[in-house]
């Protein structure tokens, strides 16, 4: 998007005073993305707070209240992130689960 910038130019005396216009691009911000974690029947609790520390730098109280979330609403958003920040997020969540024997589930939606 951009935006018009005006600058008036000249004498008071002259009736040929003109105008300079500046046009200046306003940068658009990326979208972002909210990661999401889903509830399932099989992952302990545990491990859910473990994920939720050691992927998104929460604090054991943190991670335990978005565990607690996702166990009664069945979702939580965990994060919000540029589009290769969530991406880079889910994968590793979603390995880590893998590798564990976890069915644990995460995602991503455009915010």
């Amino acid at each position: 998007m951009t935006h018009p910038i005006f600058l008036m130019s000249g004498n008071d005396d002259d009736d040929d005073s003109s105008v300079i216009v500046e046009t200046r691009t306003k940068t658009k911000r990326p979208p972002l993305y909210k990661v999401l974690l889903l509830n399932d029947d099989y992952t302990p609790m545990e491990f859910v707070v473990a994920v939720l520390e050691r992927f998104f730098g929460m604090s054991h109280a943190q991670a335990f209240e978005i565990m607690l979330t996702v166990h009664k609403k069945g979702v939580a958003v965990v994060g919000v992130f540029s589009h290769e920040i969530a991406e880079t997020k889910v994968a590793q969540v979603m390995d880590f689960a893998r590798r564990h024997q976890h069915p644990l589930q995460c995602t991503m939606e455009k915010e």
